[in-house]
């Protein structure tokens, strides 16, 4: 079932920065991403109430919240950073450079989580950074 969700995400992810680029001309981009980021807000919290799982809020450690927490102002900072590229370059260009997280993310996981990096993901990294490179030039 999670694949289901991982490709559903990976097309709406590309659907966002078609929509972004679009919606962006004439727009500062922090303010685009403000406006993107209340909708995110909006949609989120509506899941949460209809799924009525807002009592499960008390149940959070403090661990948790703290890395939430850090983990927003990752993404506040990727979305900021994202429209900004977006607003000054193209969007062929910059969503290869934007998914070159997957292979940052590989590495990182690795590192901190202690997750195994085997040849095929070596490989995948390898390949994932040379496809970007042969975009951007």
């Amino acid at each position: 079932m999670w694949i289901i969700y991982a490709v559903a995400s990976s097309i709406f992810a590309a659907l966002t920065s078609i929509l972004a680029k679009v919606g962006i001309d004439g727009v500062n981009s922090n303010v685009a991403t403000a406006i993107r980021t209340m909708v995110v807000v909006l949609m989120s919290w509506g899941m949460v109430f209809l799924t009525n799982t807002q009592g499960t809020i008390a149940d959070i450690n403090r661990r948790s919240w703290i890395f939430l927490i850090l983990s927003g102002l990752a993404t506040g900072l990727s979305w900021l950073c994202y429209y900004k590229a977006l607003q000054m370059g193209e969007v062929s260009k910059v969503v290869p450079i934007d998914k070159l997280s997957v292979v940052l993310t590989l590495v990182l996981s690795f590192i901190f989580l202690h997750e195994q990096f085997t040849w095929k993901s070596l490989v995948g990294c390898v390949l994932l950074t040379a496809g970007t490179l042969i975009m951007i030039l």
